[in-house]
């Protein structure tokens, strides 16, 4: 167990729990585990943003990389990776530095014993704190990546582009114009995601291993971490969905048929209660990849640098 240990952890001065290198640490694990990821499955997500807005441009995930190769070649199926990549890591560094600031700040609040007893309570106050600030950071960039994505000709070429450009035709209010509907997006994803991926981490020891995360090595404990993040996927995918398909017809550039204004209250009476579940497929499918890879990315370089892996307090 040693050796294996070793093989992880390099040789480094120990980084002290809960202090400003731990979450700075936690921080950078963030943006390595949410940019790359998010950016990875660009070409899902371009499907996927231009079938809520548009429900009948493709017939299915596959038509649409064919037909999106066909006439915009390869390249057209990473349309917005730039913005998401870093809209995404930017994100990734306030979501779980911030959790893990305001998981040790609620905690040490309540004390260790009632801290454990309502450990989800404080798992989800933590995660919706940190994703209301971590939204801030990412907004922008998000409202650049989805008119990229739903325009054609592309409303940019590059982030830099669709800064300027909406910068010069909307002003601050374009990069925030989407910034509610994103909350109420990211904020129910973000709690399930936290809250649900503790309490699943927390259940596979008790209830399938039967022992203590302590009496495994790290790479066990990873699996954990990437079985536990796949199904805290799943289930952010459902409950964030419809707000996510009001972000897209939003921040959407191109006119909507029957659109009268870019309110969420329009927008989802205008979507209807079938409409606002459109392309829930594909999302699950992303989603759960996305988050089952975080976590294990987000673990792994916790591990890496000498820290434990996330949840199963006791």
């Amino acid at each position: 167990m040693n050796e294996l240990k070793s093989s992880f952890t390099p040789s480094r001065k120990p980084i002290e729990l809960y202090s400003r290198q731990y979450f700075l640490t936690c921080a950078l694990g963030g943006v390595l585990a949410c940019g790359p990821t998010h950016a990875g499955v660009t070409p899902l997500d371009l499907v996927k943003c231009r079938s809520q807005v548009k429900p009948d441009l493709y017939k299915s995930m596959f038509d649409g990389w064919r037909t999106i190769i066909r006439t915009e070649g390869f390249r057209g199926l990473w349309v917005g990776v730039g913005p998401t990549l870093v809209g995404y890591s930017m994100q990734g560094a306030g979501k779980y530095g911030l959790y893990e600031y305001f998981k040790y700040s609620y905690g040490a609040m309540l004390g260790e014993e009632n801290a454990y007893t309502y450990r989800t309570l404080v798992a989800l106050a933590a995660s919706g704190s940190a994703e209301c600030i971590a939204d801030c950071l990412l907004c922008p960039m998000e409202s650049i990546k989805v008119r990229m994505q739903t325009t054609y000709p592309a409303y940019a070429t590059n982030s830099i582009q669709g800064f300027n450009k909406l910068k010069a035709t909307e002003g601050l209010r374009g990069f925030y114009k989407g910034l509610v509907p994103l909350w109420s997006r990211q904020i129910p994803y973000t709690c399930m995601k936290f809250a649900t991926f503790e309490k699943t981490v927390e259940l596979i020891y008790s209830g399938f291993l039967s022992k203590p995360k302590s009496d495994y090595n790290k790479f066990q404990q990873l699996l954990v971490s990437f079985s536990a993040g796949y199904t805290s996927g799943i289930l952010v995918a459902i409950v964030s969905h419809p707000a996510d398909v009001i972000v897209s017809r939003m921040n959407a550039a191109s006119d909507v048929p029957g659109q009268k204004q870019s309110t969420m209250v329009n927008i989802a009476k205008d979507l209807g209660f079938r409409g606002v579940w459109r392309g829930l497929g594909p999302r699950v499918l992303m989603i759960g990849t996305l988050t089952s890879f975080q976590w294990l990315i987000y673990d792994t370089f916790k591990v890496y640098m000498g820290l434990p892996t996330t949840g199963s307090a006791k």
